[in-house]
């Protein structure tokens, strides 16, 4: 892989979602709207699991925490793209754009773990209920957490750190409405094969991990509830975990959706459109 930027790059430009300057005002008041509420509705969560004693357990402090990783991975790319709208620029600094990408990778990786965590905190509270208070005490929960921080961190800052290598192109067009890291590694005229195969592998580990141990809570979470006698036993018990589910099947039912349209379409901007759903909607 070619090291050192042949090229001196100030800034790219964000081509956006479309290029019709008729649709700029109505991309710019869904956004907004789609940002307000994500945040507000994420902040009203925070208030209501740090106010009320009655919620400070295992489950609701994670799900502040992923409430706060929600509105981070908002805030890297919508508040960027409604400046640009409104000042009628295409244009994101070089550094700024790197800055995204590892802003990126990082809450959202963060995001992946959380609810791996998530479902290992239903695993013990519907398998294990007499042990719940003993296994998951606020050690190990400081513990799981900070582990799923530092290991999206790391994600984060090998992805940008790899990027910082490569070698770029004069043309700094970007079609999308964020610094994405797949179109950053478009853009370069270095041999990408290594870096792709890294992004790959790297999305295996940090991505295929966290979504294994999601699937391996579950198998015994539903081998533990059918098991139960009582009916209404078996109701509560998946009814804990209903709220959970949801959200992972739309978190990676969504990545994988975009995943699966960016192999078949040619269009960057089908893609950059596709993406609003794991970077906007899922939160």
């Amino acid at each position: 892989m070619e090291t050192g930027n042949e090229t001196t790059v100030s800034e790219f430009l964000l081509l956006g979602l479309t290029e019709d300057p008729a649709l700029q005002a109505l991309i710019f008041n869904l956004f907004l709207s789609m940002y307000l509420v994500t945040t507000l509705g994420n902040l009203l969560i925070i208030l209501a699991d740090s106010s009320d004693s009655q919620l400070h357990t295992p489950m609701y402090l994670f799900l502040a925490n992923l409430s706060f990783t929600d509105i981070c991975l908002s805030s890297s790319t919508i508040p960027m793209m409604l400046v640009n709208i409104l000042t009628q620029s295409q244009s994101i600094t070089y550094t700024g754009c790197l800055t995204q990408v590892c802003f990126v990778l990082v809450f959202g990786g963060l995001e992946n773990c959380l609810l791996a965590v998530m479902s290992y905190d239903r695993y013990v509270a519907i398998c294990h209920p007499l042990r719940y208070t003993a296994i998951m005490n606020p050690c190990l929960c400081g513990l799981l957490t900070l582990f799923s921080l530092l290991i999206s961190l790391m994600d984060g800052l090998l992805h940008t750190l790899m990027v910082l290598q490569l070698s770029s192109r004069t043309n700094l067009e970007i079609p999308h409405f964020f610094c994405e890291l797949a179109q950053i590694i478009k853009l370069s005229c270095s041999d990408n094969f290594i870096d792709n195969i890294l992004i790959y592998i790297v999305a295996c580990i940090f991505g295929g991990a966290p979504f294994s141990g999601i699937i391996f809570s579950y198998i015994h979470i539903v081998s533990s509830v059918l098991r139960m006698p009582s009916l209404g036993g078996k109701h509560k018990a998946f009814s804990t975990c209903g709220s959970h589910l949801s959200v992972v099947s739309f978190f990676y039912g969504t990545d994988f959706g975009v995943y699966i349209s960016s192999s078949v379409s040619d269009s960057p901007r089908k893609t950059a459109v596709d993406s609003v759903m794991y970077t906007v909607a899922t939160q």
